[in-house]
């Protein structure tokens, strides 16, 4: 009985571990990867600077899917999901102002998320203490197989849609 359980619990780790070793290299970490440090720019949308949706609109823009420009109004798309449960691609909501959602990232996995802050786009931890007390909820915008489709292989772009980005 304890060599089973020994084995059970082997490959729900191995399971654990590879489930998340999917979104290394993917589509999503290569975009956010190109714009880490680019400049904070109020209302800002491109490559020459980002403000918070700005920068979640812009990524998700490059995984084909379209999502406003405001923090509150991204709030309200998708699905709800716990802290606990958060995956790579999940936007997470901040209380930065006192006023309700005012900031927005993007989750990429252990703990961090993607954002433009007022230094730029950065990594930042969930856990620091800014960004724990003002947490809000986080958001799955993307099912799985969309997720899948546009964000997991970084080399795949056979979608034939002929895009121009």
């Amino acid at each position: 009985m304890k060599k089973i359980s020994a084995v059970l619990i082997g490959l729900a780790m191995l399971l654990v571990f590879q489930v998340g070793s999917v979104f290394a290299d993917s589509k999503l970490d290569g975009v956010i990867s190109d714009l880490i440090g680019t400049p904070y720019v109020t209302a800002g949308t491109t490559t020459k600077g980002f403000d918070c949706s700005g920068f979640t609109m812009y990524v998700f823009n490059k995984l084909g899917v379209s999502i406003p420009h405001a923090s509150r109004s991204q709030a309200g798309l998708g699905k709800k999901v716990a802290q606990s449960d958060l995956i790579a691609g999940d936007l997470v909501f901040f209380n930065t102002n006192g006023k309700g959602i005012s900031h927005v990232g993007i989750y990429v996995g252990d703990g961090k998320f993607a954002h433009a802050a007022s230094k730029g786009v950065r990594i930042s931890a969930l856990s620091e203490s800014y960004y724990a007390t003002r947490y809000i909820t986080a958001r799955r915008v993307m099912s799985q197989n969309t997720f899948e489709k546009y964000a997991d292989d970084p080399s795949d772009e056979t979608d034939g849609g002929g895009d121009s980005n």
